[in-house]
């Protein structure tokens, strides 16, 4: 029950430097347990589309097991190769319990920053949490409590160790929830195809797989210095996102519809003594083939009782975003049609599922479809019974071929019939970051300069752009303010010369002014932060930012890279990269019309990190997150929580982590 994590967790190259040339390519290089994946998958030949591109439509279920296995026999067009791999050793559990005086009798509770989250009551697990006088933070030496207020009593209580990799959790009161996705043993995934050895690489190739399992484990922390772990539930699968809503854990797990030697394998929910393998029965899908198919579970878990989880599964193309709300879990998947094989054009298209959650219930209700691709969750959101949803359609236009991008947005209603649109926005670019708030979306597109468009949502039937405004650099990441002020974090950038495209720099952040809709303003001047290579998590992780309305307070960590301007007597090309000086946490003072830098806090104690780094930053010390804890402010990473007065940012104390 209680593991050791043997092989740190994957890390997506936050700190790597991104080519934004000729459009935006996200390109990720990266081994999860020491086995690196290869995958070839072709163009489906025949696939078919619901009738209209905008139209609803009700997931079937399979009538038994060989109907499901029938229609992945006639459906899938997915290879897959693994080369072989090391798999870390499993050790047993190690707790510290801490000594010393006791914390003091505290008169109120303290005021403490919660993690940044989309929809307001609907939290989201971040690998750092706080309950205003404790932190629970997983980190690659596994998941730690550490008492954090008052910081004069400051320490670390406990650890808990885990063989997989700990990718999320929660607290809610006493209780701890903990999210660990372990992959099982490779496995064959033909018994027709024998292991052959790539001479040139010196490694067998087999088509194999290897089983990912997402746990829930959930504790009793009532006494901090010796966590009790009271539940263990289990599922097949990759952890893909979760929330909680008041007492109960909504869990989503990705599972690859893998055929293994003529037999399906199937989602298994085990809790307590129990283990059910999903039947076949019980799982919806859309009759329409596919180029990739995998089950999505979505589980509900009390964390305040032991009764059985209740659960849903989808047999449904890949996961590739989801967007939860007070009363509704809506669940993408890309569908690519193909439209002229000899040229391989293709229409993209989203497929969405609503599933209707209250109380730990869960049920399917409708599907529905659009034109586009989508970037993350927040280009998705409900409001007043209408399901609003931003996409792009196209590409950038590589190499010779012209630009086809063009972004869009539809409003859809509860059966997710399409009531209303704007298409064919910013052609020739593409959606870099989008918010919705209550009557407006707030879009940002890029390919050369940022257009900041504003989109009136009040009619549902006819949404209409009321205005936009063209800077230089784009936003990753918007954030409201209030109502008429919206908080952009991007890339500044610099126009080519010598293309269609252009050259980002460092950091940006802006204030926009969207009190005179139909002309939004950049509130000048925008702070930037290093030059070319100058990176935040931030742009990619909205639960890095740390904003407070009330005490004026913004906060980001951001890695510096900055150019020595001597090594290019001839001036700095806008392509050159700068290097690494500096890690932490960049304070602001934020209000409605002026951002102003209140200090920087960092754990690095010498440039050793810095200086060794190369083309990408690593250290135990990078600042990932910062929260508050009514006058303190406090960092943390994976070796240190560093503790500082929030008002000056003297430095009051810090806690060392194992």
């Amino acid at each position: 029950m209680h593991k050791m994590i043997g092989v740190s967790g994957f890390k997506f190259p936050m700190n790597g430097r991104r080519l934004l040339l000729r459009g935006s390519v996200g390109f990720t290089l990266g081994a999860i347990l020491g086995i690196t994946l290869f995958s070839i998958v072709g163009l489906p030949r025949i696939l078919e589309p619901w009738s209209g591109s905008t139209s609803h439509k009700t997931l079937l279920t399979f009538s038994s097991y060989e109907d499901l296995r029938d229609f992945l026999n006639r459906s899938a067009n997915v290879t897959v190769f693994y080369y072989e791999g090391v798999r870390g050793t499993a050790v047993p559990l190690v707790t510290f319990a801490a000594t010393g005086a006791e914390l003091a009798t505290k008169t109120s509770p303290p005021e403490y920053s919660r993690t940044n989250v989309q929809v307001e009551g609907v939290d989201e697990a971040d690998f750092l949490k706080c309950d205003g006088e404790y932190i629970y933070l997983a980190t690659d030496k596994g998941l730690i409590i550490v008492r954090a207020y008052p910081p004069e009593n400051a320490k670390v209580l406990s650890r808990i160790i885990f063989n997989g990799t700990v990718v999320g959790l929660f607290i809610n009161g006493d209780s701890l929830v903990v999210f660990e996705t372990e992959y099982g043993p490779l496995i064959c995934r033909s018994e027709n195809v024998s292991p052959a050895k790539n001479e040139s690489l010196g490694v067998i190739i087999c088509p194999i797989i290897q089983e990912p399992k997402t746990h829930v484990w959930i504790y009793n922390v009532e006494e901090r210095e010796k966590p009790i772990l009271i539940r263990e539930i289990s599922v097949n699968g990759s952890y893909f996102t979760s929330r909680m809503i008041g007492n109960y854990v909504y869990l989503i797990v990705s599972q690859p519809a893998n055929i293994v030697n003529g037999e399906v394998f199937l989602p298994v929910i085990e809790y307590g003594d129990h283990s059910e393998k999903v039947d076949a029965s019980r799982i919806y899908y859309s009759n329409v083939s596919d180029y990739y198919y995998s089950f999505t579970t979505v589980l509900a878990v009390d964390v305040t009782n032991v009764k059985a989880p209740k659960s849903e599964v989808f047999l449904v193309g890949a996961t590739s975003a989801v967007y939860v709300s007070a009363d509704n879990i809506y669940v993408t998947t890309p569908k690519m049609l193909v439209l002229n094989e000899e040229s391989s054009s293709v229409s993209e298209k989203t497929e969405i599922h609503r599933i209707r959650i209250a109380d730990g219930e869960i049920k399917y209700e409708v599907s529905g479809v659009v034109p586009g691709r989508v970037l993350n969750q927040f280009s998705m959101d409900e409001y007043n019974g209408y399901f609003r949803i931003a996409t792009t359609t196209g590409q950038l236009g590589w190499g010779p071929g012209e630009a086809t991008s063009k972004n869009h947005v539809y409003v859809l209603n509860m059966d997710l019939n399409v009531t209303g649109r704007i298409e064919d926005i910013a052609p020739g670019e593409s959606i870099y970051s989008a918010r919705f708030m209550g009557e407006r979306c707030y879009l940002v597109t890029f390919k050369k300069v940022d257009p900041f468009f504003v989109i009136d949502l009040s009619d549902p039937a006819n949404p209409k752009i009321l205005g936009k405004l063209k800077i230089t650099g784009y936003s990753d990441y918007l954030h409201p303010y209030d109502e008429n002020h919206i908080i952009g974090i991007g890339k500044e950038a610099v126009e080519a010369e010598e293309g269609d495209f252009a050259w980002y720099q460092g950091v940006k952040i802006s204030l926009f002014d969207v009190s005179d809709v139909e002309n939004p303003v950049e509130i000048t001047p925008p702070f930037v932060i290093g030059d070319r290579g100058t990176d935040s998590p931030i742009l990619w992780d909205h639960k890095a930012l740390l904003f407070d309305k009330e005490r004026n307070l913004l906060a980001i960590p951001v890695l510096v890279a900055e150019i020595n301007e001597k090594q290019y007597p001839g001036g700095v090309p806008p392509n050159a990269y700068g290097d690494y000086v500096w890690q932490g946490v960049y304070v602001f003072n934020v209000s409605a019309d002026v951002l102003t830098l209140r200090g920087r806090i960092t754990h690095l104690k010498d440039a050793g990190d810095l200086l060794k780094s190369g083309y990408y930053f690593d250290s135990s010390y990078e600042v990932k997150r910062s929260i508050y804890i009514d006058d303190m402010l406090y960092t943390v990473s994976d070796r240190k929580v560093k503790i500082n007065n929030l008002a000056n940012l003297e430095e009051i104390g810090e806690v060392e982590l194992p």
